[in-house]
């Protein structure tokens, strides 16, 4: 798929993220738009899947391990076809399919439930070593928040992974710089995080977490690695699309409202305001 292909997918996710949150009144809109990108390049670009086989036990996985993203993966399945896409204006109301962070067992294509920061990882060695031992030729991705490196099962794990030489695993950090509380060196200062995974003896690569280039070069690169697992630091903007969100930490954890959504949905090129 071509560069401008993809940036149009993405646009799309983003105006559906902007109107899932916009519709259910509450969730994490700063924290999606920065994760899409990466998202797209995984789901249309990497990753070896089939809407119309959700469970094939030979696909590739996803673990979202910042789970409060999850309008951003559900807009992507749905898109891709796991799902109905009424199911998206129903993102948080009670009994609906779609909650605020992933839950398997509900949901189509997503391989795992997740939300309670810091355990991502952890179930992504779980399911790289499992297809070493059986013998199999998935790979697994996890996508991990900065600020949540502030948990120390995500150090655990990282040892894990290079313990066992788990070369079939690409963990991707979203390095937005900010946290719920703040940026994420006035919290608990995590940098370098280049020279910490490094030290923990994973491969590791720099990117702009925006560019479908460099997200794929690195991505192509992580399958030649041998005897260990790869860190792709993708450097990105929280809230990136809408001018009034990005680098800020106010959009965090707070939806638009009906207003601020249409003036979202303006700036990425819905000249209505609607994005269906």
């Amino acid at each position: 798929m071509n560069i401008n292909n993809l940036k149009e997918i993405a646009r799309l996710v983003r105006g559906d993220v902007i109107e899932m949150l916009t519709r259910a009144g509450s969730g994490h809109p700063g924290g999606s738009l920065s994760a899409v990108d990466i998202l797209v390049t995984l789901y249309y670009e990497v990753m070896r899947h089939n809407p119309e086989r959700p469970d094939d036990d030979d696909r590739d996985r996803l673990i979202l391990s910042k789970g409060h993203a999850a309008p951003a993966l559900y807009a992507i399945l749905s898109r891709l076809g796991y799902f109905d896409r009424e199911w998206l204006w129903n993102l948080r109301k009670c009994g609906a399919r779609l909650q605020g962070h992933p839950y398997a067992p509900n949901t189509p294509g997503v391989d795992a439930s997740s939300g309670s920061l810091g355990q991502g990882l952890s179930f992504a060695n779980g399911c790289a070593m499992r297809a070493k031992l059986d013998g199999k030729s998935y790979r697994v991705y996890c996508i991990i928040g900065d600020g949540e490196t502030n948990e120390g099962q995500i150090w655990e794990a990282s040892m894990t992974s290079t313990r066992y030489g788990l070369n079939n695993l690409c963990c991707i950090l979203d390095y937005n710089e900010f946290q719920i509380d703040g940026r994420i060196e006035d919290i608990k200062n995590p940098l370098p995080f280049r020279d910490k995974w490094e030290a923990f003896g994973w491969n590791v690569f720099n990117v702009n977490g925006h560019s479908f280039e460099e997200l794929n070069r690195a991505f192509e690169e992580a399958r030649k690695i041998k005897g260990k697992p790869t860190m792709i630091i993708a450097r990105t903007v929280k809230g990136k699309g809408v001018s009034f969100m990005e680098g800020t930490l106010e959009w965090h954890g707070k939806a638009p409202t009906r207003e601020e959504a249409d003036r979202a949905l303006k700036e990425l090129g819905f000249d209505s305001g609607i994005t269906f």
